[in-house]
């Protein structure tokens, strides 16, 4: 098997996993266990949790200690093994435990993926620029293929979903050791101190106004991203109660309704680089937080007979509103770091969006539905919370345009050609 694709075989395994019950858990939960919104929301709120601080250390261990290879594919076993337990577990309160623990052990192995495809693509003389991106669409095609999965076993509101995680997370994990070495790279860290390692100096870029706002808002889009992640797919099947939409195709099968999100998404990471040229990165983004109103909104007045056009096309315009603020805020952050703080600095964007974003965004809109969108027979006011949903983003938006401030430089899209403004030093 040639290097390309024993790393589409990692990426496509990778999201797979993930796929198999990021999206269908919800169901899982309410539908089978019945338990409260609010402990559903601390649930989603683990991969927050563990996103701040697992991919930091498990990347020093790497670096210093042990091969990434071999510390990737132990992490996904340890993984698979929590993932067996969790159909056993029937109190929401443990539930939480074993799920953090769960991500403990996978939010690191998405930081690790890359350092391992990066490190046997430069062992091979490959280009990391231009040979990785094609290798990295497979796990969204994974994502897509577990979803789907799923959704045809109709064991969406099953807790089979974690057996097929945890079968794949297996078989990544014994994978991972038969790939090329990827040693620790510790000669070159044996000065760097702890907070460098854990990019804790990249904090002191909040000292400059734009950069603060702009991570202010990366937290704030990191919310609203936990929000679709956790109720799309339950939304869909709460369609079933009412008998005029029983056998329609969303209800049949919602999660491969919500896969269009997922191919929507490699489709605008094509539309980004003209958009960027064309708008500017705070254009761009202005567009994310639109999608976002849109991608609510949408949901709020959709339904699975004559408004099945509205939840398709919010699942189409998820690929905006996730694309277009992720890679071009990235992008921003690369343009406005010098280079030694570069990795500190889109570890901070991350930690923002994935870590501190999510915690908030899964904790407090579990609570918001538990009391304000919850019926007295436990159902849910979708209407209401979707419609509550696209108001957070509209302010958001209306926010962003007041409070960023940031004029478009069209050579900012090639990064080579624009000097990087702020040093930690200078923030």
């Amino acid at each position: 098997m040639n290097t390309k694709l024993r790393l589409i075989v990692l990426s496509f395994l990778q999201f797979f996993i993930w796929g198999s019950w990021l999206i269908t858990i919800g169901a899982y939960w309410f539908k089978t266990k019945e338990w409260s919104g609010a402990e559903f929301g601390a649930i989603f709120s683990t991969m927050g949790i563990a996103a701040i601080f697992m991919p930091s250390l498990m990347g020093i261990l790497a670096d210093k200690y042990f091969n990434a290879e071999k510390l990737f594919g132990v992490l996904h076993i340890l993984g698979g093994a929590v993932l067996m337990m969790v159909p056993s577990v029937n109190d929401p309160g443990t539930m939480f435990w074993v799920m953090l623990l769960n991500m403990i052990f996978y939010m690191p192995t998405l930081a690790l993926s890359i350092a391992v495809s990066y490190s046997v693509l430069k062992k091979e003389g490959l280009d990391v620029v231009k040979d990785y991106p094609p290798i990295r669409v497979w796990g969204t095609v994974g994502f897509i293929v577990a979803m789907w999965t799923v959704s045809l076993l109709h064991i969406e509101t099953s807790a089979s979903q974690f057996y097929v995680a945890a079968g794949a997370a297996f078989l990544l994990g014994i994978y991972s050791f038969t790939l090329p070495a990827c040693p620790p790279q510790g000669a070159n860290q044996s000065n760097k101190s702890l907070a460098d390692a854990l990019g804790l100096h990249s904090f002191a870029l909040l000292k400059d106004r734009k950069m603060a706002v702009f991570f202010l808002f990366a937290l704030l889009l990191g919310a609203a991203l936990q929000l679709t992640n956790a109720y799309g797919d339950v939304f869909l099947h709460d369609f079933d109660k009412e008998p005029v939409y029983n056998g329609t195709l969303a209800v049949r099968y919602p999660a491969i309704i919500m896969s269009i999100s997922q191919i929507s998404e490699t489709l605008f990471i094509l539309a980004i680089p003209f958009f960027l040229r064309r708008f500017g990165i705070k254009q761009v983004m202005f567009f994310s937080m639109i999608a976002w109103v849109l991608r609510f909104g949408l949901f709020a007045y959709g339904n699975p007979g004559s408004g099945l056009w509205m939840i398709i096309l919010s699942c189409i315009v998820y690929g905006m509103a996730f694309d277009f603020f992720n890679i071009s805020g990235s992008l921003f952050v690369e343009t406005q770091t010098k280079p030694a703080i570069r990795a500190s600095a889109q570890g901070l964007f991350m930690m923002m969006t994935n870590g501190f974003g999510a915690v908030l965004g899964s904790s407090i809109s579990g609570l918001v539905i538990q009391h304000f969108f919850t019926n007295p027979d436990n159902t849910k006011d979708w209407h209401g919370i979707w419609l509550s949903f696209a108001g957070y983003s509209l302010v958001i938006a209306v926010l962003f345009v007041i409070l960023f401030k940031h004029k478009h430089d069209p050579r900012a899209v090639d990064t080579t050609q624009v000097e990087p403004l702020l040093t930690v030093e200078q923030a």
